[in-house]
């Protein structure tokens, strides 16, 4: 969600407004190639909802954003209808996790949750709903030192 870290892929990406997809849980229970685990919206059926922001971008740049993702390697896209900011259901793309790469037992990298927070505040996600699903997830630290300086750093860079 953290718009300057998604430019680093997509530079012409814009942010539209919150969106809320129903019927569907956030769980950072996704397999990465790092071990850890990465954001998912898993459907429930039921009255849960994942908050989140669409964007425009360039379809020029969508592969790029598909490697980043791992498509193919625990992401698909997915269409879905969301309702947006105005109320509207809109069907958009999204990437969810593929059944083989469903772990609920992970846990996500400190630095990538943060990332996840960072987007969540930058586009005023109800402070109800980052405090439940994003702030109460318990992360880990992240064993490669040099990766996690890395992400730690560009995480302070998207915050200046």
């Amino acid at each position: 969600m953290s718009t300057p870290r998604l430019r680093e892929r997509m530079p012409s990406c814009k942010p539209l407004g919150i969106a809320t997809l129903p019927g569907h849980a956030l769980r950072f229970h996704k397999r990465s190639t790092d071990g850890s685990g990465k954001c998912n919206a898993v459907a429930t059926g039921d009255e849960n909802s994942v908050i989140g922001v669409l964007f425009s971008f360039d379809p020029a740049e969508r592969a790029k954003l598909d490697k980043a993702e791992g498509v193919g390697s625990g992401y698909e896209h997915a269409t879905v209808t969301v309702i947006n900011d105005k109320g509207h259901r809109r069907k958009v793309l999204t990437y969810l996790a593929t059944p083989d790469y469903i772990d609920d037992n992970l846990k996500p990298y400190a630095w990538y949750k943060d990332f996840v927070l960072a987007g969540g505040r930058e586009h005023d996600l109800p402070p109800g709903y980052i405090a439940e699903y994003i702030e109460s997830v318990e992360a880990i630290d992240d064993p490669n030192e040099a990766r996690d300086k890395k992400q730690r750093a560009t995480l302070g860079s998207l915050r200046r």
